[in-house]
């Protein structure tokens, strides 16, 4: 049997391992060369650090990179090896996952499945100074980019407290592609007051040009209790509703966004989205084709706004229902699901249940949505089905029907599906039957059309 032969340069093998020549030899050298480890400066590879020993552990840790070379990857973790051994069959593992495989009782190599003639492990210390060189560089750079990440930060927020007018804007325009760029400048942000500073310059008096970008640095930071009461004044929420309807897209999305983050504090009050104005500018969002990157935000405020009992009366009289209900075709399924929410949950009312009714589109949209997208879309469709045909059986039970609603109840109730869904198709099924005799219940079924 052909055995792995290591090169007198200390290399290692990268695939393959019976000698054929398939496999490929590298050290050091090689690696540099033909690009292994990435940045080179004057042929020769960045130092991590001058005089500082780094940990392999941590910089795997803090680095997040999504493309590491796959030698560096240990074939059982799946991650990168730390402590890389070779087995006699050539092959390099992390040192405790091969180990676990051994105390498993396997003595095979777990890539080639081969019987080990020979059950020791050799480190691998060619590899490992290649994994330790590429990922110090990289955490070297990382390091480098946050210091001077971190410095752009302090000068922007500094600039903040004493420039003005157009200066101003340009500052935080800076500092808001900065902190969406950058973990590091989302960080320093929050640790050097920034928040503070940022939202001591939304008021009554603020322009929508500055308005706007200092709402696109707060939505992207973590805000803690303080903040956000703070950020829950009336006449900050009143500037935000203003941009809501008048500001880019980019600008109504996140106030959108920071909105709804203020939602999630304890001492938010359900005045503060009692809005008219806020409800129609929002709806507005959702239904602007333009822009369909605002769909999913605005749902997802929307349904925060639902779960306040006080607000839902005024979200139908602003005519969302039948909206939402004509958006629902062209909607994503993580959208749907959000819309079929909000519409189950106004259904609730009396004056829902109502619009729902006259939207000639609510029956034939939710029959055609039942075990379509998922079970919690079939969930909330049975839901808002059976709260219209409750409140007009004769004239929604025929319309229900002729859009195909009996044949998609069988198929719910012979589903493996949640058996309250299966018992809530029954009783729509019963339901939809009370108006006629059997034999003209079965011909209105259309039991025979092929379901879409």
């Amino acid at each position: 049997m052909p055995m792995f032969q290591p090169s007198k340069r200390d290399g290692f093998v990268v695939a393959g391992f019976d000698g054929s020549g398939d496999g490929q030899v590298l050290d050091l050298d090689t690696a540099v060369k033909d690009g292994v480890l990435g940045g080179v400066v004057g042929g020769e590879v960045i130092a991590a650090a001058v005089g500082e020993k780094l940990d392999l552990k941590k910089m795997i840790e803090e680095l997040d990179i999504p493309e590491i070379p796959s030698v560096f990857i240990c074939p059982i973790s799946l991650e990168p090896m730390q402590d890389p051994v070779t087995l006699c069959t050539g092959q390099t593992y992390e040192r405790s996952n091969i180990l676990k495989w051994f105390n498993l009782g396997h003595y095979t190599c777990p890539t080639t499945m081969q019987e080990l003639w020979d059950d020791s492990i050799t480190p691998n210390r060619t590899l490992y100074h290649l994994i330790y060189t590429w990922f110090s560089q990289k955490y070297s750079l990382m390091k480098k980019r946050s210091e001077d990440v971190q410095g752009r930060v302090s000068e922007h927020l500094e600039a903040l407290k004493k420039v003005k007018g157009q200066a101003r804007i340009q500052a935080l325009k800076e500092l808001k592609q900065v902190v969406a760029a950058h973990a590091a400048a989302r960080k320093t942000v929050v640790d050097e007051g920034g928040v503070s500073v940022i939202s001591s310059l939304l008021g009554p008096f603020t322009s929508h040009a500055v308005g706007s970008e200092a709402i696109g640095i707060l939505v992207n930071l973590e805000l803690d209790s303080e903040s956000k009461t703070n950020l829950m004044q009336p006449t900050t929420i009143s500037l935000m509703v203003d941009m809501l309807n008048e500001g880019s897209v980019e600008t109504r999305i996140n106030c959108t966004r920071l909105m709804e983050k203020l939602m999630e504090e304890k001492e938010f009050r359900s005045e503060s989205i009692s809005s008219h104005r806020l409800l129609v500018g929002l709806m507005r969002l959702l239904k602007d084709k333009r822009h369909s990157n605002g769909i999913l935000p605005g749902l997802s405020f929307l349904r925060s706004i639902c779960l306040h009992k006080q607000v839902r009366s005024l979200i139908v009289s602003i005519g969302a229902v039948s909206q939402l209900v004509e958006l629902l075709p062209a909607l994503e399924p993580d959208c749907l699901e959000l819309a079929l929410f909000i519409l189950d949950t106004l259904s609730a009312l009396p004056e829902g249940k109502v619009a729902l009714k006259d939207c000639a589109n609510t029956i034939p949209n939710m029959v055609r949505l039942l075990m379509r997208v998922s079970e919690s879309c079939t969930q909330y469709a049975l839901s808002i089905l059976w709260s219209v045909c409750k409140l007009a059986p004769e004239e929604c039970s025929s319309v229900a029907l002729e859009a195909g609603l009996a044949a998609k109840l069988l198929l719910v109730i012979q589903s493996g599906c949640n058996p309250v869904l299966k018992q809530r198709s029954a009783e729509l099924l019963k339901l939809c039957s009370l108006n006629y005799t059997d034999t003209i219940f079965i011909s209105k079924c259309k039991l025979t059309r092929t379901i879409q």
